[in-house]
């Protein structure tokens, strides 16, 4: 461990305060925001889309893997197009993009005659998505002062859980009352066209992120933008604060992107644990369960139709554990937070994969057993690891190198995703419940060593204090409690 008091102490930043900029900074959050509303919808209006669509376009179990999965390898390499794009061109345009190819996929979804039109209009969706979950957090976290960042940033991940729980709300209203009838799907999809036209109408009225602003020398750009968001005294202090890191980081390199990051150990290892944060979240299943639910109810014993009310359970219970994560996320150290999490989560697969295997089919009590169990994991996810992750992936990367290393680490979350979306239903039919939730565990196990060994500490410093630390490796050794309060 590195001694404390021989770590330079930064000045002390002017206190938020409220008043019209505090209001002003809850909007801009809130319409950045929609983008998670569109990942978490079209993430999870599968679930209920999948079996109607599966009839009338003749998907075979290769094929619905295919059609669920083709949207989240999209996903990945839009993270990685994402990133390049919001730090040559601007977080603020990027997102209006995005909100674009969101109603462009949903469109051509809508009308798919064909499987491989259906894979085309996935895919779209795919690089909306995977953009939006590497964008959105970054720009939250630039626009955030550092004593909310957590809460405000973590307001995206409670919009995603938002999002996936009115695709389980809409699917079920639409298939109880419309059934299995022709065209169903199309429907269930086609309300993602809403939230993609709110997105795009109110990104043309939010202002472009200060911290990007002042990575190109747009200085005084980015002190308005502060002074909206700010009180007068702090947005200058924090922007003096912004141009002192970019001038360091000016002085030690000149390269920007790939360049500064293979000739820097330390950047290298952070976007190896960004990474490796990404794949665990995805390997405890989280997504299996929101994207194929509904198969797995039905696997449990429930009736198709029951399976599909059943099924809003987990994404009621995601949502609860949403606000209750951004009440906690100022008062609990990541770490601990992501411990707890994987914790809690390992426990409920094993506790899932015994009930299963000990309940056997026919017996009246599996199906709601089973159901209480996925809710608990879905609860603890939510409260403890979702929101968690994507705060400290949006925190941990400098400046220069921020949305690269998001758009790294979020492409690897995305295969991890995709290449599970695309094998559970063969997984789920080999083994079935019992030996996927056994082998959820086992990852889970090696999840929490991981986080152990080789997550930093992020809460309580500026991005600018975490910048310095990530560049001379002092974040991985400096004990926690050096962290502002």
């Amino acid at each position: 461990m590195v001694d404390v008091s021989s770590t330079p102490q930064k000045t002390a930043l002017p206190p938020v305060g409220s008043g019209p900029h505090v209001r002003r900074l809850g909007v801009l959050a809130l319409v950045a925001t929609f983008g998670g509303l569109l990942f978490g919808y079209d993430t999870g209006v599968i679930n209920g889309a999948l079996l109607p669509m599966k009839q009338e376009l003749g998907l075979t179990n290769l094929t619905e893997g295919v059609v669920t999965s083709s949207l989240l390898f999209g996903a990945a390499f839009g993270a990685m197009l994402g990133g390049r794009i919001a730090d040559g061109w601007g977080r603020r345009k990027t997102i209006i993009l995005l909100a674009v190819t969101f109603f462009v996929g949903t469109l051509v979804c809508v009308g798919a005659p064909v499987f491989g039109v259906m894979v085309v209009g996935r895919v779209l969706l795919g690089l909306a998505v995977g953009g939006a979950s590497t964008v959105v957090p970054v720009f939250l976290a630039e626009l955030a002062p550092y004593e909310i960042r957590g809460s405000l940033s973590g307001r995206n991940e409670l919009m995603i859980v938002i999002g996936q729980l009115a695709a389980f709300v809409v699917n079920a209203v639409i298939g109880n009352l419309w059934g299995e009838g022709d065209g169903v799907w199309r429907v269930m999809l086609a309300v993602c066209a809403l939230p993609a036209i709110a997105l795009f109408v109110g990104m043309l009225r939010v202002p472009e992120s200060p911290r990007w602003l002042a990575s190109k020398g747009r200085n005084d750009e980015a002190l308005a933008v502060l002074r909206q968001i700010r009180s007068t005294e702090r947005a200058t202090a924090e922007l003096d604060d912004i141009r002192r890191s970019n001038d360091l980081e000016a002085k030690a390199t000149r390269e920007r992107g790939w360049r500064v990051l293979v000739g820097n150990k330390w950047l290298v290892r952070i976007v190896l644990v960004g990474a490796g944060i990404g794949i665990a979240q995805q390997l405890t299943g989280i997504n299996s369960i929101m994207y194929y639910g509904q198969t797995v109810l039905i696997e449990s014993g429930f009736e198709q139709s029951a399976a599909l009310i059943a099924n809003i359970a987990p994404g009621v219970i995601a949502v609860i554990g949403g606000f209750v994560a951004i009440a906690n996320m100022e008062r609990i150290n990541r770490r601990t937070t992501l411990i707890l999490g994987y914790s809690l989560t390992t426990v409920c697969h094993f506790l899932i994969g015994i009930a299963s295997m000990t309940l056997v089919e026919g017996n009246p009590a599996r199906p709601w057993v089973i159901l209480f169990l996925v809710v608990a994991f879905v609860g603890s996810m939510q409260t403890f690891l979702n929101i968690a992750t994507w705060v400290i992936l949006s925190e941990i990367f400098p400046t220069q190198i921020r949305a690269l290393g998001m758009g790294i680490a979020v492409f690897c979350l995305w295969i991890a995703n995709a290449l599970l979306g695309l094998t559970f239903p063969s997984i789920v039919a080999a083994t079935g419940i019992t030996g996927t939730f056994f082998g959820f565990a086992v990852v889970g196990v090696l999840a929490l060593l991981f986080i152990w060994r080789f997550v930093p500490e992020s809460r309580g410093r500026t991005l600018e204090e975490v910048e310095e630390g990530v560049t001379t490796g002092n974040i991985f050794t400096v004990p926690v409690k050096q962290a502002r309060r």
